[in-house]
């Protein structure tokens, strides 16, 4: 029996959006989709948002525009990934989910471009 995979859901946040909160609230969305399939599939979703923007707010900042996120987006789904098992990367423009990528790859961790390739983990029992 293998363990579920903590998989992180990799996509356009705040590209495209110009800083239009309801744009990226719109893509957060979009990523969210994924993850009731990932959890049905029997894995663990995560995405880099659900983190980093509790830190920022946590932080003092005015949210994913502020100066400050330079310093904590990134590094949140870097840090992320040291424990991932394997990312999804949805279609889309994004640095951010491009850096991810590079990342899982230089660290050998499986890369999804649809939920359709994830494996189902197994049931218990």
């Amino acid at each position: 029996m293998t363990k579920p995979l903590l998989i992180l859901i990799a996509g356009p946040y705040a590209s495209g959006t110009g800083g239009d909160p309801a744009l990226m609230a719109r893509n957060l969305a979009r990523l969210e989709e994924a993850a009731w399939p990932i959890f049905q599939a029997g894995h663990i979703p995560m995405i880099g948002e659900w983190v980093a923007l509790p830190v920022l707010s946590s932080a003092g900042a005015s949210g994913p525009t502020d100066p400050l996120a330079a310093e904590v987006m990134y590094p949140t789904a870097e840090r992320l990934l040291q424990h991932c098992d394997a990312v999804l990367r949805l279609p889309g423009d994004s640095r951010g989910a491009d850096q991810d990528v590079a990342i899982a790859r230089e660290r050998g961790i499986p890369v999804y471009f649809s939920l359709e390739e994830i494996p189902a983990q197994a049931p218990v029992g």
